[in-house]
């Protein structure tokens, strides 16, 4: 699906689900890409769509997902719920006709992703799905090493991610993220998606996974320790560890190769590292204020026929085959 006059068409959003995602990271990238504008916005609770659509700027606000989807004056949509919903309203906006991007994880299950996968591609409706990072300059960057082969020939790549239990989890407060309901393996499904699918745009697609994964704490209903191997089809290795009751946060990933190594962290704001025969080059690279606009603007960018956006229905689906196999769902 193409605009059929390029850069002079507006495409109007609605969002559905205007939490916190939205107020900085995702939200106003819409409203500052070029041809993009945000004309509705839906939360269940009316009193807080409405404070947003005006904190934003928006011009509608609704309390029924229906009335945002079927509105003439949408032509797109952002879904921003939690995952247990997004195939729901994914299967209405495909319905609808109108061209769609999703929050990461596309679904709580590869099944669930595949569906709406299926229900966008059969009507060649673009689905786009909020895995930002492979639109970010930092990653660029690194996957420009990689393909340029800074570090000779790929072996393996390695992640550890752990952090303390929060106030939340240590309170018993309810929170969908830890709801094994909505989230089989809790935390490793909203962060390590993250990663996972970044180490699949960098190195190529899965071939095979397996894991370990348990409640260690009992907080919460959903799993807090995971422990992972895998196999790309390139024939790089990789392992992981994930632990969301350790003393303290880190959040480390190293690929190495024949040749050297590159070092960096999926969520802090460090340097990327490459060191090699050459010596050691040390980036920092700025993430935008809005985590999402790359992204966004990537998405703009397909949509005009400039080029194809990195993150899709497809591709999604696949980080979450990746993730079902590392839990044990499949």
């Amino acid at each position: 699906m193409r605009l059929e006059d390029n850069e002079t068409k507006i495409i109007r959003w609605g969002i559905l689900g205007c939490g916190k995602v939205t107020e900085v990271k995702s939200g106003p990238a819409y409203q500052k890409t070029k041809g993009f504008e945000v004309v509705a916005v839906m939360r269940r609770d009316e009193s807080k769509a409405k404070d947003y659509a005006q904190r934003h700027g928006i011009s509608k606000y609704y309390s029924n997902a229906d009335d945002l989807i079927n509105d003439e004056e949408v032509d797109a949509v952002y879904i921003a719920t939690p995952p247990d919903t997004h195939k729901f309203y994914g299967l209405k906006v495909a319905a609808a006709g109108k061209i769609c991007c999703i929050e990461k994880p596309l679904a709580p299950s590869q099944q669930d992703c595949l569906d709406i996968y299926e229900a966008f591609k059969s009507k060649e409706i673009p689905l786009f799905v909020s895995y930002y990072r492979r639109s970010l300059p930092r990653f660029k960057q690194i996957k420009t090493w990689l393909d340029s082969n800074a570090i000779g020939e790929l072996r393996h790549i390695r992640w550890h991610l752990s952090k303390p239990a929060n106030s939340q989890d240590l309170s018993g407060e309810y929170n969908w993220r830890t709801d094994k309901s909505i989230a089989t393996a809790g935390y490793f499904d909203d962060l390590a998606s993250h990663g996972l699918d970044l180490f699949i745009h960098l190195l190529g697609d899965v071939k095979e996974a397996k894991g370990i994964s348990l409640n260690q704490q009992g907080l919460y209903t959903s799993k807090d320790a995971i422990s992972a191997c895998w196999l790309h089809e390139c024939g790089v290795t990789g392992s992981g560890s994930w632990n969301f009751g350790c003393s303290m946060r880190e959040d480390t990933v190293e690929i190495f190769g024949s040749k050297g190594k590159i070092s960096f962290s999926v969520f802090n704001e460090e340097s990327v590292v490459l060191s090699n025969e050459d010596g050691v080059t040390d980036l920092f690279i700025d993430n935008p204020e809005n985590i999402q606009l790359f992204h966004v603007e990537n998405i703009r960018e397909q949509l005009i026929g400039n080029e194809i956006h990195p993150s899709n229905g497809k591709t999604a689906s696949h980080t979450a085959w990746t993730m079902d196999k590392i839990v044990g769902n499949i």
